[in-house]
């Protein structure tokens, strides 16, 4: 199976797309370590940094651009780390993590960002999927606004 097919299915990116751009997919995570967190994917199959094209970079900017104020108007966020680790999915990818300095009730659930200020964990639970598709549903709207 090729390496971005197995990355999409692990992350289900395709299931928690938010926006796509010409090159690039912003999805939410399955794992929810902070509100809001994604998969910032690029759209071909690409193992190195290095190995972007030009065109590719400047989308990422483009695509940067939509996803930070839109998780601004969806959380209010005070921090966003954008982690590239690739150690075990050797596919370009960012994971999004927005960051709390205080704890933030949506839908019903406080989420506290436990390891603020330092750096992130990203373990956790997956949530169930008709309410991670509520959270997609509610970023995407989030978008036109």
């Amino acid at each position: 199976m090729p390496i971005i097919t197995e990355f999409q299915e692990k992350f289900k990116v395709n299931e928690y797309k938010i926006y796509e751009s010409e090159h690039w997919i912003w999805s939410l995570r399955p794992h929810q370590p902070t509100l809001g967190s994604g998969i910032l994917s690029l759209k071909r199959e690409c193992p190195t940094f290095s190995g972007l094209l030009r065109e590719e970079y400047a989308d990422l900017n483009n695509i940067i651009k939509v996803i930070e104020p839109t998780l601004k108007k969806a959380f209010n966020y005070d921090v966003i780390n954008y982690l590239m680790l690739m150690m075990f999915d050797k596919h370009v990818h960012y994971h999004i993590l927005p960051r709390y300095a205080e704890p933030v009730d949506f839908l019903g659930t406080t989420w506290n960002d436990k390891s603020w200020p330092a750096v992130p964990i990203l373990a956790g639970e997956p949530l169930p999927q008709d309410k991670l598709s509520g959270f997609v549903s509610f970023i995407v709207s989030k978008i036109t606004e």
